[in-house]
Parts: structure tokens; C-alpha cells; sequence
């Protein structure tokens, strides 16, 4: 508090000192006029020379008091100037150049961050030209250098929208359009902003998002209802007619026996696509533990050749496996490995022809062990092979479905090796066969 007054006290103080020296220079003046008056009538002067030189005494004494007074007046002030210019002008002018400062600080900032934004960014002033723009914007909005205003970005959308409805209307506080940008699709969020002083509008503020995985999750969970309940409602409608066939009539043994095989086969199915499903649930909410141990890939390949030795036999497949180098055991859930070889294997048997041949190869590359089936079945389009892993996908959804396939095999198959560490390629040729390529960390 008293650092705050101390200019005020000394400015005070000099103001007064100055008015003193004012003061004590009118008194000399006035005493030295009250003398010659006193001299005067005294008769002290006789005559008008002695007059004159007392005249010029006077103003000697007055000159030097006035040229005094002025040093001691311009010494104050000086000193005064000096006292303010350290006290009060340096700081009020450090304080202004810090603010500066601080805020091209808080200008360099903002315009890093808008730089590094991967929404996009644009401000349009009254008139609708650009006043601000991001490299997002620009990327997002595929904007050429010779767009500068609201009507040159967006009229090229066909959008249903203008500044001066997004600006004049009181209630409208902001909109948003779905624009579809070659192979992207963005979400564009209009908002005017207005000066905080009067209130009146200055512009608009574009914000841009890239939707598009939103987009395509919300398109793939509306795909895979629509696929669940369709795989559901097949093999329920299909039981319900057998079952509903055989309450109404009388039927012999033998056609009762392919009623209840075609009811059978058809809950089965069923009942593997629930499984499946609890399976894809399980990993994606992160539920399934994985429990990790050593074993030996050699012997569980083998081991699921012979779990799947009825479905080779009916096929009259000829199945090799052979273990081409030393390979260490590998580390990973030993159940989940074995429910993806016995899927690679069985889809080997089922899209391979009768009397075909299936070979299966377990070996050791870096640090991975690997297990690749290979066989010459009908083989898999080119134009399909990026989508295999897809949920419900199948190459020819008809025959996969007469053969009990559910499309989720493959899905399930890669969800499973992504959270062992593991690996899976295919290659593959129609009507030439299809080679898989399990790969799995070793411990």
C-alpha cells in the first residue's frame, strides 16, 4: 500500500516545494518594493538618479532570486521526471510490453494448435471470405488455393445453407451438414461467433470432424444385426416347419428319422453361431483371459488331425503333416491355437474336392513358429481375399451356408492370434487351392 502512494508523496511534496520557492520569490519581490516605497517617503532618495540606481539594485536582487528559483524549479522537475520515469513509466511500460508479450505468446500458441488440430478449422468474416484456416481444413475439405470464401468452399457440397441464415437467425445458435468428400466422409459444425462489446455478429466458425470410421462402424453394426438375425431366423424356421410337419401327420420311422436329422443339424448350427458369437463378445469386451503356456505346435497339429479324422475319411482326403525343422515350444493359449488350426483345417476338408490333398507344414522362422495348410481345394477370388476376415463375410454366402459355415471362422480366427501375438496370411487361387499361414511367438 505505501509502495503504491510513494510517487503520489513525492509528487505532493515537490508540487509544495516548488510553491514555496513561488512564495519566497513574490515576498522578496514585494519587500524589495515596500523598500523603495519606505525610502520615498523617508526622503531617503532625493533625487531621480539615486532613484534609478536603487531601481537597478532592485532588480539585480530580483534577477538573481528569479534565476535561482528557476534552477531550483527545473533541478526538481528533473529530478521528478526521473523519479516518475524509474517509478511509474518503466514499470507501466514493462507491464504493456510483458502484456504484449504475453499475448503474441497466447496468438503463437493458438495458431500451433489450430496447425496441429486434426479437425479442421476455418473463420469467415462478415462477408464470408476467410479469415482463418487450418491444414486439416484444407486436407478435409479438399480446398484449392483459389477458394476464399463461404460460397466457393461449400457451394460445390450442394449444401442447403447460407452465412446470412446462420448469422441473423436469433435462435439458431449453430447447424451441422454430413458432407461426403471423395472417400471420406466429415461432419461439418456451423456456429457464428459475435463481438462481446455490442454484440454483433462478426463471422462464422467452420469445425470440421472426420466421421468416416464412425461411419463404417455404425454401416458394420447395422450389417452384422441385420446378419445375426438372419443366420438365426434360417435354421429356426427350418426347425419349427420340420417340427410343425411331424405334429401333423403320420409319418414313417424313416422319414421321421430325415426330419429329426435335418432339426438336429440345423440346432447345431444354431447353437455354433451362438457360440461364436459369445466367443466375438468375449474378445471385444475384453472378457476372454488368455492363458498363456508352452507347448509343443508339432503335436497339436497332429493332434487336431486326428480330432478331425471322420470328416477326412468321408472325403477320402489324403492329409500329411510334417514338422520340417526343430521348432521350440511355443508360448500362447493353447485351447484358443487349437480352435484356430481346427477351423483352418476344417475349412481345408470342406472346400477341397473328394480325394484331395491337404498338407500341413510346421516349422521355425526368427522368432516365430509357424504352422501353414495347404491344399487344392476350389480356392478363394482375388477381389475377396482382403475382406475374408470380415464378420459373416463369405466368398459364396450359398454354399457356405449349405455347408453349416457361419462366416465368423476367420474373424474369430484373427481376433484370436492378434491377442496371442500370433499372425495369419492367405493366399489363394480359385480352383488352384489355398495356402494359410499361422504364425505364433515362441516362449
Amino acid at each position: 500500500m505505501k509502495k503504491n502512494n510513494k510517487p503520489l508523496i513525492i509528487i505532493i511534496f515537490v508540487f509544495i516545494l516548488e510553491l514555496v520557492i513561488i512564495g519566497a520569490l513574490g515576498v522578496t519581490f514585494l519587500k524589495s518594493i515596500n523598500s523603495i516605497e519606505q525610502k520615498i517617503q523617508g526622503q531617503e532618495i532625493k533625487d531621480i538618479h539615486q532613484l534609478q540606481t536603487e531601481c537597478r539594485d532592485v532588480k539585480e536582487v530580483i534577477k538573481r532570486e528569479l534565476v535561482i528559483s528557476m534552477v531550483a524549479c527545473a533541478l526538481m522537475t528533473i529530478i521528478l521526471v526521473v523519479y516518475l520515469s524509474h517509478m511509474v513509466i518503466y514499470p507501466l511500460k514493462k507491464m504493456i510490453e510483458s502484456k504484449e508479450k504475453r499475448e503474441r505468446a497466447e496468438e503463437t500458441e493458438i495458431k500451433t494448435r489450430l496447425l496441429h488440430m486434426t479437425e479442421g478449422i476455418i473463420a469467415f468474416d462478415i462477408n464470408g471470405k476467410i479469415d482463418l484456416i487450418n491444414p486439416a481444413a484444407k486436407m478435409l475439405l479438399k480446398i484449392s488455393p483459389e477458394d476464399y470464401t463461404f460460397e466457393d468452399i461449400f457451394n460445390k457440397f450442394k449444401l442447403d445453407i447460407n452465412m446470412e441464415k446462420l448469422i441473423y437467425l436469433e435462435d439458431l445458435t449453430s447447424m451441422d451438414q454430413v458432407i461426403d468428400v471423395e472417400d471420406k466422409t466429415v461432419k461439418v459444425l456451423f456456429a457464428p461467433f459475435r463481438n462481446e462489446e455490442n454484440n454483433k455478429p462478426e463471422g462464422i466458425i467452420a469445425v470440421i470432424q472426420d466421421i468416416t470410421e464412425s461411419v463404417k462402424l455404425d454401416t458394420m453394426r447395422k450389417e452384422f444385426v441385420a446378419d445375426v438375425s438372419h443366420e438365426l431366423k434360417t435354421p429356426i424356421t427350418s426347425i419349427m416347419g420340420y417340427t410343425d410337419t411331424l405334429l401333423e401327420g403320420d409319418y414313417d420311422e424313416e422319414t421321421q428319422r430325415e426330419f429329426l436329422q435335418v432339426v438336429s443339424s440345423e440346432a447345431r448350427r444354431m447353437a455354433k453361431l451362438v457360440t461364436d458369437l459369445l466367443e466375438l463378445s468375449r474378445i471385444d469386451n475384453n472378457r476372454k483371459n488368455v492363458r498363456k503356456v508352452s507347448f509343443d505346435l508339432g503335436a497339436l497339429a497332429k493332434e487336431c488331425q486326428k480330432k478331425l479324422a471322420i470328416e477326412i475319411k468321408k472325403k477320402k482326403h489324403h492329409v500329411e503333416c510334417l514338422v520340417t525343422a526343430d521348432v521350440p515350444p511355443v508360448y500362447a493359449d493353447k485351447d484358443d491355437i487349437q480352435r484356430v488350426i481346427l477351423n483352418i483345417l476344417t475349412n481345408s476338408i470342406k472346400y477341397t474336392p473328394d480325394g484331395g490333398n491337404i498338407k500341413i507344414y510346421v516349422g521355425f522362422v526368427y522368432n516365430d513358429a509357424y504352422i501353414k495348410i495347404i491344399d487344392n481345394g476350389i480356392g478363394i477370388p482375388e477381389e475377396d481375399l482382403n475382406r475374408i476376415f470380415e464378420r459373416f463375410y463369405r466368398v459364396d454366402k450359398s454354399r457356405a451356408r449349405e455347408m453349416g459355415g457361419s462366416g465368423l471362422g476367420l474373424s474369430i480366427a484373427k481376433e484370436i492370434l492378434d491377442k496371442n501375438g500370433g499372425s495369419i496370411d492367405i493366399k489363394s487361387q480359385v480352383n488352384k487351392g489355398t495356402e494359410v499361414v499361422i504364425k505364433i511367438p515362441t516362449k
